[in-house]
């Protein structure tokens, strides 16, 4: 005796989109996406959100621009650094390898 089981309908926990399941096969029959709620009420909403995204565009294309003029100082200092650390710990041949411990 089969039984007639139907197909049954499960709700996805972090999205809200309703998937169709069948029993025999195990497997996504049919979905459903959730609705999704308007972004903004009126124009003059969206307006707005536009205008504090271009400054927020602007403002972070302002720092890096500022990133990348002091960036060539910043490698300078970084390789001198490099060189006195160098300087101060001298080479003491060949290094030690896993391979040669064995």
């Amino acid at each position: 005796m089969a039984k007639d089981v139907s197909a049954f309908e499960v709700t996805c926990p972090c999205c809200g989109a309703v998937l169709k399941v069948d029993p025999d096969t195990q497997a996504v029959i049919a979905h459903t996406a959730p609705v999704q709620p308007k972004m903004f009420s009126d124009m003059e909403a969206a307006a707005r959100a536009m205008r504090e995204q271009d400054s927020r565009r602007e403002s972070i294309f302002r720092q890096s621009v500022e990133a990348q003029k002091h960036a060539s100082d910043l490698l300078e200092k970084k390789f001198q650094e490099a060189v006195k650390k160098a300087k101060e710990t001298p080479d003491t041949g060949k290094p030690i390898r896993d391979f040669d411990l064995d």
